[in-house]
């Protein structure tokens, strides 16, 4: 299996990347924490103008979608980007395509739902066991959450969704919304890590302790080596992973996704927090991003099964 991006690849990821510093730099992001998470349209249409929703239909594959979708986890991106992809994707949702819809998704559960980015939503998809069902966002009674983990990512509380809305998908449709959902967030938890690992050795580089960079004292080196096995061995899992996807590997596609979403989770906390650690005390308050990756990781974490899910199941199938 040829893990190799493509030029072709390597220019769509490096032209994401650009768009991303030029329209979402971190300045912005706390902007965006001030108005407790709310969604800019204008913003997010940009990234539709950018093709990101709509780019199966315009003939990119899965794997070019996590390479797309990596960038967009390395620059906090805030919004349910893989949600509008997938309703673009997979029920040809031309209004989200086209940035004209933001497209929710939440997994019911017991005895509460969680759903972000509630009051800005134009549709919320349900993940309902082995379906996907259609509603209205305001269909559902919530309670807002006051203090969220990451201020980026607002919630609200549903209680007991048993019904209610209809069902757009079921049976190996469904099976295919979720695993390439999966393997979306692990693109984007994989980027969180290597931006976390950026801003940590950009950090160790300057930061100087007895008259040295601590970056050349041995346990920071250490830390970072660390920081840097984690995110490359996710990588790899999620680059196979979506490889396995797109039908161009050997392995079961849908455990070679619970590895790189298992992987892929547990790097980017990890990274997350040893990021913090690197900064010291500083690495907690809101002037310095280091903790808003541990944040977005953990949120993320949540999405399509934590990393301990995945790893029962893929122990199960052992």
């Amino acid at each position: 299996m040829d893990f190799w991006p493509t030029d072709d690849q390597t220019a769509l990821q490096e032209g994401v990347r650009t768009f991303c510093q030029g329209r979402f730099p971190f300045e912005t992001l706390h902007d965006i924490e001030a108005t407790g998470g709310r969604i800019d349209r204008s913003a997010w249409k940009d990234i539709a103008e950018m093709g990101v929703f709509s780019l199966r239909h315009d003939g990119f594959g899965i794997s070019d979608a996590a390479l797309v979708f990596e960038e967009l986890g390395r620059a906090l991106v805030p919004g349910p980007l893989v949600a509008t992809y997938l309703a673009a994707t997979h029920l040809s949702d031309t209004a989200a395509a086209s940035g004209a819809s933001i497209i929710g998704l939440a997994e019911v559960a017991e005895p509460v739902t969680v759903i972000e980015h509630a009051d800005d939503l134009d549709v919320l998809l349900l993940l309902d066991g082995n379906g996907v069902r259609r509603m209205a966002p305001d269909a559902l009674p919530t309670d807002a959450v006051e203090r969220p983990v990451e201020p980026l990512t607002p919630l609200r509380l549903a209680h007991a969704v048993t019904a209610g809305g209809d069902t757009v998908l079921s049976g190996a449709d469904a099976r295919a919304f979720r695993l390439e959902g999966t393997l979306l967030t692990a693109a984007m938890q994989v980027g969180v890590s290597f931006a976390a690992i950026d801003l940590a050795v950009e950090y160790a580089k300057g930061r100087e302790q007895f008259g040295r960079p601590i970056g050349q004292f041995q346990a920071v080196k250490h830390m970072c080596a660390d920081m840097l096995t984690r995110a490359e061995v996710a990588r790899s899992a999620m680059y196979a992973a979506a490889a396995n996807l797109e039908g161009k590997g050997e392995d079961d596609a849908e455990h070679s996704v619970r590895v790189a979403k298992m992987l892929a989770g547990d790097a980017a906390i990890f990274c997350g927090k040893t990021g913090i650690q690197l900064h010291g005390g500083m690495g907690f308050t809101w002037e310095v991003n280091a903790q808003r990756f541990w944040k977005r990781a953990t949120v993320l974490d949540t999405h399509f099964g934590n990393s301990d899910i995945h790893a029962d199941a893929i122990a199960a199938a052992m």
